[in-house]
């Protein structure tokens, strides 16, 4: 039996964005998928050790902060370890962080920095793909 395969775009950077990535890459994991995520954009802020403090909802949408909060449902950097502690392939791409002159180093351990055809090499073979 082959494996499955998600591939993750994440190009926005608002926390809501941020848990709908996580919460399809770390169960595409649980069910024993293969998922990689290509972060590029805004999207980098999820994986930035800083920028991820400073997502927000949306217009509209504050009210799922406080629900995230009764729901016991984990924070982007308590889901970023539980995706790298289930072998989901974090990538940062390397020509957003060019062009907003992020460092490797400014970026959460663990994640590998590539440009699209690095994410492309995972993708062309899932069985799955979406972007946030």
């Amino acid at each position: 039996m082959s494996t499955r395969r998600i591939a993750i775009i994440a190009s926005n950077g608002g926390l809501d964005h941020a848990y709908k990535v996580l919460n399809i890459a770390t169960a595409a994991a649980a069910t024993e998928a293969e998922a990689a995520v290509f972060f590029t954009f805004e999207g980098l802020n999820i994986i930035h050790k800083e920028g991820h403090k400073a997502l927000s909802m949306g217009p509209g949408r504050e009210h799922f902060v406080e629900g995230f909060k009764k729901a016991n449902v984990p924070s982007i950097p308590e889901l970023l370890q539980i995706a790298q502690d289930s072998n989901v392939k974090l990538i940062g791409c390397q020509m957003t962080m060019d062009v907003m002159n992020i460092a490797k180093e400014e970026l959460v351990e663990g994640v590998e920095v590539g440009g699209a055809v690095t994410f492309l090499d995972f993708a062309y073979d899932a069985d799955t793909t979406v972007t946030f």
